[in-house]
């Protein structure tokens, strides 16, 4: 036990001693002020990427890309090579994807007992892309603006338009429930709730942003090649992605369970008041 207290005890000095380092060294000097590197954070006007050669696009649209291309290489993968393997008792592959699985079919019973086929597959699919997307970011892969300066590829949803085509789309699968249960009366239900495609939108787009413009003014403010930055942006990383997974598939089988709900029909409610 005292052997633990020493070592993170030591482990504490060092980073404390390797901070003040980086702070006494200062930055390294860039080529762009702090208010720039946050403006194209949200603008994505200056540090764009050429797609195929072909136009210059966001960087989070590469990102996009790759993210959705590995989540279908997995998906094909897992149901080639996998899922025809699966036994009675399940091998830790197996147990994990259960388990993954599992979770979002009992949110969205939960939440729509009425209808939840078709949205505990969306949410499972929205999660895992949420999910993935937000740790993307971590692999620090690199581009070429059209500049010719690096740049390290973002999380998908950081970028505004990405994050309001994810929360229109569940929007509409909300709107696709209450119509399929209760018609004409399922678009009134879903059209009460008018701001939840923005607030879900923005939702996604701020939280993620806020790690990435946190941890941009750590890298801009102190030295790369200390403890600090990493520290941040692995757990701001990390936080987003669960938390944002959740909160979004959680509301989206919520409202989709209110406008699926079945109406009661017009004799029985007569009747009923009689």
């Amino acid at each position: 036990m005292k052997q633990h207290k020493k070592a993170l005890a030591l482990w504490i000095v060092v980073t404390l001693a390797l901070l003040a380092g980086a702070l006494l060294a200062g930055s390294p000097g860039r080529a762009e002020t702090v208010q720039e590197a946050m403006r194209d954070a949200v603008l994505h006007d200056v540090n764009q990427v050429s797609l195929f050669g072909l136009r210059p696009v966001a960087p989070g649209m590469i990102s996009a890309f790759l993210v959705t291309a590995v989540l279908l290489l997995a998906a094909a993968a897992v149901r080639i090579f996998a899922i025809p393997r699966f036994r009675y008792i399940p091998g830790k592959l197996q147990l994990v994807l259960e388990e993954a699985v599992g979770l979002f079919d009992h949110m969205a019973k939960n939440s729509s007992p009425h209808r939840n086929g078709f949205v505990g597959a969306y949410i499972f699919a929205a999660g895992a892309y949420i999910f993935v997307g937000t740790l993307f970011e971590l692999l620090g892969l690199q581009a070429i603006t059209v500049h010719g300066h690096p740049i390290t590829l973002p999380a998908p949803l950081s970028d505004v338009n990405a994050a309001i085509a994810l929360g229109t789309l569940s929007y509409l699968v909300i709107l696709s429930g209450g119509i399929a249960a209760n018609g004409v009366r399922g678009v009134g239900k879903t059209l009460k709730e008018f701001s939840l495609p923005i607030s879900m939108s923005f939702r996604l787009f701020g939280a993620l942003l806020s790690g990435l413009l946190v941890t941009e003014l750590v890298y801009y403010y102190v030295n790369l090649s200390f403890v600090l930055p990493v520290v941040v942006g692995v757990l701001f990383t990390l936080l987003h992605a669960l938390i944002q997974t959740y909160v979004l598939t959680m509301l989206v089988s919520m409202y989709y369970g209110e406008v699926s709900e079945p109406g009661e029909p017009k004799k029985k409610a007569r009747a009923a008041q009689i």
